[in-house]
């Protein structure tokens, strides 16, 4: 009977877990990556294309599209845009958009969040199981609802992502070797090998089971506990070995088998060589390599090498401060903002349980403590500063831990049941407190959701889901007439939603070639979101348009991060970087002429924006007028020496080259 009601309790935490996900999305547009993502999952099943978004593995997104298969959507013609990022965007909205208007789209976006879902209920289901295999009952409980009222895990547990199917596959494959090594089994080594592959088929970062397997069986053999080391060895050896194996089988099926990936051997554009030949050292070769012997598919090896170039190159934002590249304390400081002060708490009672040795799991210690410090360490070296949902595989195998040192002090002494129910109380009440947008949460020391833009950004905080609120916001306002510089334009443009202002330009319409007018001074309303207005996407503060706004007090704020700024600004910066975008089209289109007289505008609009200086010297350079385009080069440069040290790292010696180059 005890077990029944354990998992009726774990059926009843689910239902609750399912309904935050649901009414969390219900209220959310369309984010930033999930379009993208739709598109290549859909052309999976209909075309087997995955030269379609590569830098993410299929498994994911084939999942959520299985519910769009019956809708029978009309798949748009590509763009022909030079980068397949660009093409899956752009085809991405098309898709959405284009098959029937916003009702059509609301219908695509919510089945396929509904499925992605899914693995967000499988992670918890594991997260019981293996709480109470391990610990009991209670245990499997607590860790279930530490998972169920998580922030970070209902803000991205049913969106199109590829996060949360990392996190659970991770998670089981774990829990899986865990199983093995305990009680080995055929049965259990299939599961591993399932795991594994499918870790491995949901996001790049599933490669790191492999360093996580590898350090619990140095540890476990090491101190090995209930068996004798040659036979843990053994065990170890054999269960990672078949992990290996099963995993890249079942990887390879989520591909169908298949190296190219475009069908009929269509080759990529860029070829894999070309793609990897930026990056410094061995690593390009090793990929190469792999790609000859086809030990992996081509696409898989395409995202491997996008990661490792965009973690070299991504820009940062940290307590309020713009950098050119990531920082290595990104990830624990976004950790202790974005995670509840009940959870934190309770990881100290569980450190105070470990340390005083009244939690005796050590091999539970060695399987579930050792992945998320790997993770963490991982995620610190990478660079890639663009959100704490990179870290959402920790949270699982925390909350397992946690539990389990939690009910070993409560059963010593039962004044801690009090303490542990208080704690929860305080996680759940603080993550309920931020819903239904619970992207934007930060926990109270940090002012709580309504302040997080003051210190992180990106998909902390900003995501492209608020704009149904903004457009309701408008409508009840009767507004008509405003300004709206929004992050994730024009990857998912704000028009679609059917919101009327005119767009000012973002990192992105600079990287997409969208052309944007703005006048010289601008009036209010003007919205800004918090992606944009942080400018972390420019590499420098000095880069961005949306500086003037950043100490002004809003007049409202949106869904925590879309702020509405009433009165007339100075929009120069803005309004030459409309001519910027024009001036770099003519001038990829080779009308020299015309992109000198954007390029001239440019400047003439505001004379201290980098990017107007750089492609009027540019433009010049190509007409042969040397001494004029030095003049351009050498003002870029000292616009350049006004901004952040790193930042200046990355511009000086290619804009000192130019000016080598215009010399007279």
């Amino acid at each position: 009977m005890r077990k029944y009601a354990a998992f009726a309790g774990a059926l009843l935490l689910l239902a609750v877990f399912l309904c935050e996900l649901t009414v969390s999305v219900r209220e959310q547009s369309l984010s930033w990556d999930e379009g993208d993502h739709i598109y290549a999952g859909y052309q999976a099943w209909k075309t087997a294309d995955f030269g379609v978004n590569p830098e993410h593995p299929p498994f994911v997104k084939e999942l959520a599209t299985i519910p769009l298969l019956s809708m029978h959507l009309k798949t748009p013609p590509p763009h022909g845009v030079p980068s397949f990022k660009e093409e899956a965007y752009l085809d991405g909205l098309d898709l959405i958009f284009m098959n029937g208007g916003e009702p059509v789209a609301d219908q695509i976006v919510f089945r396929a969040r509904m499925a992605a879902a899914m693995l967000s209920l499988l992670l918890g289901s594991l997260v019981f199981l293996a709480g109470r295999e391990m610990f009991g009952d209670a245990a499997g409980l607590f860790a279930l609802a530490l998972v169920v009222f998580e922030p970070n895990l209902i803000a991205h547990g049913a969106y199109v992502t590829t996060d949360m199917g990392v996190s659970c596959f991770m998670f089981a494959t774990i829990y899986a070797l865990y199983r093995f090594i305990k009680a080995p089994s055929l049965g259990r080594l299939l599961c591993l090998g399932l795991a594994t592959g499918l870790a491995l088929a949901s996001k790049h970062s599933g490669v790191l089971i492999a360093p996580m397997a590898l350090t619990i069986a140095a540890v476990a053999i090491a101190w090995p506990e209930g068996i004798k080391r040659k036979q843990a060895a053994f065990r170890f050896a054999a269960a990672i070995s078949a992990a290996a194996v099963l995993g890249v089988l079942v990887l390879w099926s989520t591909y169908g088998f298949r190296f190219s990936a475009h069908p009929g051997g269509a080759h990529m554009q860029p070829s894999l060589a070309e793609y990897a030949q930026p990056m410094p050292g061995i690593e390009p070769h090793v990929y190469l390599w792999l790609a000859k012997l086809h030990v992996l598919p081509e696409s898989y090896l395409f995202g491997m090498i996008d990661v490792r170039r965009l973690t070299e190159s991504f820009p940062g934002y940290i307590f309020g401060k713009v950098y050119a590249h990531g920082v290595f304390y990104y990830f624990p400081a976004a950790f202790i903002i974005k995670s509840t002060l009940g959870f934190m708490a309770l990881m100290l009672v569980a450190a105070f349980a470990i340390v005083t040795r009244r939690f005796r799991g050590r091999r539970e210690l060695f399987f579930f403590g050792i992945p998320p410090l790997i993770y963490l360490l991982f995620a610190m070296e990478s660079g890639l500063n663009i959100g704490a949902r990179h870290i959402l595989p920790m949270y699982a195998f925390i909350a397992v831990m946690v539990a389990g040192a939690t009910v070993s002090l409560m059963r010593a002494n039962r004044r801690w049941v009090y303490a542990a129910a208080i704690l929860l109380a305080c996680h759940a009440a603080s993550s309920v407190r931020s819903g239904p947008h619970y992207i934007a949460y930060s926990n109270e020391l940090w002012g709580g959701p309504a302040n997080t833009y003051k210190y992180l950004t990106d998909s902390n905080v900003d995501w492209a889901q608020q704009l149904r609120s903004v457009k309701r916001y408008l409508d009840e306002r009767g507004i008509k007439d405003c300004w709206f510089g929004y992050f994730a334009e024009p990857a998912i443009e704000f028009s679609a939603y059917g919101i009327p202002c005119k767009p000012l330009p973002t990192a992105d319409t600079l990287w997409m070639r969208k052309e944007v007018d703005v006048p010289a001074t601008i009036t209010g309303p003007v919205l800004v979101s918090a992606g944009a207005l942080s400018g972390y996407e420019f590499g420098s503060a000095r880069l961005s348009p949306y500086q003037p706004f950043v100490n002004l007090k809003p007049a409202a704020t949106i869904d925590d991060g879309v702020f509405v700024f009433e009165g007339t600004f100075d929009s120069s910066f803005a309004s030459s970087l409309g001519h910027v975008s024009r001036a770099r089209n003519l001038y990829a289109a080779k009308l020299r002429e015309a992109a000198l007289v954007e390029a001239q505008e440019a400047v003439a609009a505001n004379p201290n924006v980098l990017q107007a200086q750089m492609i009027l010297g540019d433009t010049l350079m190509a007409l042969g007028r040397k001494s004029e385009a030095n003049t351009a080069y050498v003002k870029a440069l000292a616009i350049v020496h006004t901004m952040e040290p790193s930042a200046q790292t990355d511009w000086i010696p290619g804009v000192e080259n130019k000016i080598r180059l215009s010399g007279t």
